[in-house]
This record gives structure tokens, C-alpha cells and sequence, in this order.
């Protein structure tokens, strides 16, 4: 993506998906940390949405990913909240913890500072997963401010979950 996508595309791309997950009968967890719930408030922002969305979860601190989708500690010390494996645990404990078909889960380092040179502000982590289904996991290192990385990382993940949802 070369620019980041407005609050009017992100509506857009939310009432697609909410639309695509319908015909389906699917439904949908989020599960987020460097958004702060942007996903699953723009997908509220449908009328309509709630015969999709489940609930969305917000765990921003570790001890949050750890207490509340049940992301082992031993993980996030070796690999930390910004990581691929994170990113997957995420995912699993959003399932575990809801009745939906699929997740979505989100870390990363929005800005403007935090980064690292392993970490650069603009990596983000993306797991995608359907119950007892297939996952995927992608990386992305952003540009932009925090508001554009934050943006950003919604409309990926609704393109996740429309490819999961396929």
C-alpha cells in the first residue's frame, strides 16, 4: 500500500468485508495491540455488523496478551509482543476465547518511538486464522506517522480475513 487509507476506505473495506463474511455465515474476533480496537470499531462503524463481529479484544501490554488470549510468557520474553509466533499465539487465544470463525490479531510499533534497529517503528505483525482452518502470518514495516501506520494495519488485516474467509 502506498498511501494510507483514509477513515472513508476503511469504511469501505470494512462493509466489504463484513459483506463477504455474511454470504459466508462467518464470524469474526479481532485481536489487537498496536491498533488500540481500530479494527474491530471500524467494522462497528457498519450498521449491521454485529451477525459478524463476535467481540474484539484490546491487549495492549504483555501482561494483557498474556492474561487475557493466554499468550505464553515464555513467548513473548523469547520473541517479545512484536513477533511472528506473538502474532499467531494471539490469534489462538481470540478463537479459544470467542465463537467465531475467524481472527485477526495485529502487534506492532506504531510510533514514534519504541523502535529498535531489529524492530523499526513501522513493523507490524499480522496473524490471520480460521477455526480449525489455515493461518497465515505476514510482517509489513510500515511507513508513515502513527496515525497512517495504524491505518495501515487495519486494511491489511481485513484483507487477511477476506483471504481466510474465501
Amino acid at each position: 500500500m502506498s498511501a494510507a487509507p483514509g477513515a472513508a476506505d476503511l469504511l469501505r473495506l470494512a462493509a466489504e468485508l463484513l459483506e463477504h463474511c455474511r454470504q459466508r455465515k462467518l464470524t469474526v474476533v479481532t485481536a489487537e495491540s498496536c491498533t488500540g480496537g481500530l479494527v474491530a470499531s471500524s467494522l462497528v462503524a457498519i450498521a449491521g455488523s454485529s451477525d459478524v463481529l463476535d467481540r474484539g479484544f484490546v491487549t495492549y501490554s504483555n501482561a494483557a496478551k498474556h492474561e487475557t488470549l493466554g499468550v505464553p510468557w515464555p513467548l513473548l520474553l523469547s520473541y517479545g509482543a512484536v513477533s511472528e509466533p506473538t502474532a499467531r499465539a494471539m490469534c489462538e487465544g481470540a478463537l479459544r476465547a470467542s465463537r467465531a470463525d475467524l481472527a485477526v490479531s495485529i502487534t506492532g510499533i506504531a510510533g514514534p518511538g519504541g523502535g529498535t534497529a531489529d524492530k523499526p517503528v513501522g513493523l507490524v505483525h499480522f496473524g490471520a486464522m480460521r477455526r480449525d482452518g489455515p493461518q497465515i502470518a505476514e510482517h509489513h514495516v510500515l511507513p508513515g506517522d502513527r496515525t497512517e501506520i495504524r491505518q495501515t494495519s487495519v486494511a491489511i488485516a481485513f484483507r487477511l480475513l477476506r483471504r481466510i474467509a474465501t
